[in-house]
């Protein structure tokens, strides 16, 4: 089987280096998804979805190494080279593999080099493989590679959304409510909230009349659909920079959105309403308002960070394009 992987690795050249724009990186990610693809028989999306996972989680840590190449995935020394391998930093393909190391020479140069693009993505695509090529062997690869059943959810995600549009360039965004309805808004992320014990305001209140259509700010999955006491009816939406998008305060949803519905950038998600600071069915206790926070997700954690920048840096985008 070694020496099957092998030849079949010796047939792929290896990629030029790259200083390139985003859509001609995205077209070598999408070459080297492809190759992944065909040696072990797993769809391209899989791989693109933990690309795309780890590339995001590598920018939000600094514990980890910054992304230098077309391909983001971080296989750690130990797990390259093999646990009980006293060289960590090993490149020898013989050597890893006595000391069970998944590090590979993908691209034919004799090389186990896990900063090399080839490398690691072909050796990810033999890990995987090792489980089975359907999904549910693939699912307990990743849980068994990242053992964290959030971390597996968020990637499959991922494979939901690029199997669905057929493409990994899903990184637009669009502003919640449309241009042609009245609205206001002001930066009053971090403060102070009382009701239910104290805490920090963990999003931008968009202020607007009842029933303003509320759109979907990304390219992503439905998470979580229904009440909390806090923000009444609301939606949460994952996006492919495992960043999770939160809307609040609702007076209803969008016919046929469920948990995990695939939305776009501008589409109906539900409408602005007063919802929430009670039980089930409660409104009217504030002025009506779409509450519109954002969380990232690093791998371990996930925390609140400001809007505010986002959603004018949106409507500036949005404004232009009507120009």
């Amino acid at each position: 089987m070694k020496t099957l992987w092998c030849i079949i690795f010796l047939l792929f050249m290896p990629l030029q280096s790259f200083a390139a724009a985003p859509n001609d990186l995205s077209e070598k990610r999408m070459e080297l998804y492809k190759k992944a693809e065909a040696i072990s028989f797993i769809p391209w999306y899989y791989f693109a979805a933990v690309d795309q996972y780890e590339r995001s989680v590598r920018q939000a840590r600094r514990d980890l190494p910054k992304p230098t190449g077309v391909i983001s995935i971080y296989i750690p020394p130990e797990r390259w080279a093999g646990p009980l391998n006293k060289n960590q930093e090993d490149q020898n393909p013989f050597t890893i593999s006595q000391f069970g190391g998944i590090g590979i020479d993908g691209n034919g140069d004799g090389i186990a080099d896990r900063t090399n693009d080839e490398d690691v993505l072909f050796a990810f695509a033999r890990f995987l493989r090792s489980y089975g090529t359907d999904h549910t062997h693939i699912k307990m690869a990743l849980w068994d590679y990242y053992e964290r059943s959030k971390t597996v959810d968020i990637i499959l995600g991922k494979v939901k959304l690029y199997k669905h549009f057929g493409t990994i360039q899903l990184d637009q965004y669009a502003f919640p409510i449309p241009r042609r309805f009245e609205y206001s808004y002001r930066s009053t992320w971090g403060d102070a909230r009382g009701w239910g014990g104290r805490r920090i305001h963990e999003g931008t209140d968009i202020f607007a009349h009842y029933g303003t259509p509320v759109r979907s700010t990304c390219y992503g999955i439905v998470e979580l659909k229904g009440w909390n006491k806090y923000g009444g009816w609301r939606i949460g939406i994952r996006d492919i920079n495992n960043t999770y998008h939160y809307f609040a305060h609702l007076n209803g949803f969008a016919n046929n959105l469920e948990e995990g519905s695939i939305v776009e950038p501008g589409m109906l998600i539900g409408s602005v309403g007063s919802s929430g600071y009670g039980p089930p069915g409660t409104s009217g206790k504030f002025p009506p308002h779409l509450h519109y926070g954002m969380y990232k997700d690093n791998g371990y954690t996930e925390w609140s960070f400001d809007p505010y920048p986002y959603l004018k840096q949106w409507e500036r985008q949005e404004r232009m394009k009507k120009r």
